[in-house]
């Protein structure tokens, strides 16, 4: 895919998406900075990684942190050079009506979808100037093309992250450096699956259907049938990430197996 001995930084790499997107890229020999604020987790999928031949360094930070693009840059330099390739993935969602959403949790989703991927790209983008190449991609989701009424703070952060992501295409895209969004549906990622997990919040909130009946459930309202796995999402952004979509700018790639019904 043309993006061999590129370095790339890759947040919320310690599960999910994030990780699935660390193992392609560094299958197509990438050096990749695994970013997580879960160091346990974290050490152990980069194991997995460079078990598998991969050339991974983490770093352990919440990246709403001030300063976080900074250090992110920083310690890219440190393990491998400059930035090449930036996936804002980092992400959390939870199921709550918006009678009950508090004002905060919508302070924490543009904190860690807007605040925190600009952040960033300040910091990453300019390198890429320099060099004239780079990627961006920023995970967002189908909700953040068609709101979802049970997770409004995160439909509402998602949304805007997609404005953001055209902002950028639209100020760097003659500078060699592509800025896209991809746009999941369900998953079945830890963020859906694990115990707890939004799997388990949908279930409760139907009267306590078995996993097996609510994942069903869950996948049978997509028109493909069923849900989305982190590996066949982390393919999507490894193309943005390639020289493969060297004609690729501003976009927002649905990969929610016909989720959303618009044509955009």
């Amino acid at each position: 895919m043309g993006i061999e001995n590129r370095v790339c930084a890759v947040t919320g790499a310690s599960s999910g998406i994030g990780f699935e997107v660390s193992r392609q890229l560094c299958a197509e020999g990438a050096k990749v900075l695994m970013i997580s604020r879960n160091p346990e987790q974290l050490a152990a999928m980069s194991e997995v990684v460079r078990a598998e031949g991969g050339n991974a360094g983490v770093l352990v930070m919440d990246i709403t942190e001030d300063h976080a693009g900074e250090h992110v840059v920083a310690a890219a330099r440190q393990e491998f050079g400059g930035i090449d390739i930036l996936v804002n993935n980092a992400g959390f969602a939870r199921r709550q009506a918006l009678e009950d959403t508090p004002d905060q949790d919508f302070r924490d989703q543009l904190e860690l979808s807007v605040m925190a991927p600009l952040n960033l790209m300040r910091a990453a983008i300019p390198g890429m100037v320099e060099r004239g190449w780079g990627r961006v991609v920023n995970v967002s989701s189908s909700a953040g093309k068609r709101p979802s009424e049970m997770m409004p703070d995160y439909s509402v952060g998602k949304s805007a992250m997609l404005s953001l992501s055209r902002i950028f295409a639209e100020q760097y895209a003659a500078k060699g450096v592509l800025v896209n969004a991809v746009c999941p549906g369900p998953t079945g990622s830890e963020l859906w699956l694990e115990p707890g997990g939004l799997l388990d919040q949908a279930r409760h909130a139907s009267g306590g259907e078995s996993r097996e009946a609510a994942r069903a459930s869950v996948g049978s309202k997509r028109p493909i049938g069923r849900m989305g796995t982190p590996e066949e999402i982390a393919s999507v952004i490894t193309f943005l990430c390639s020289d493969r979509a060297s004609f690729v700018s501003g976009s927002a790639w649905g990969v929610d197996g016909g989720t959303v019904p618009t044509s955009i």
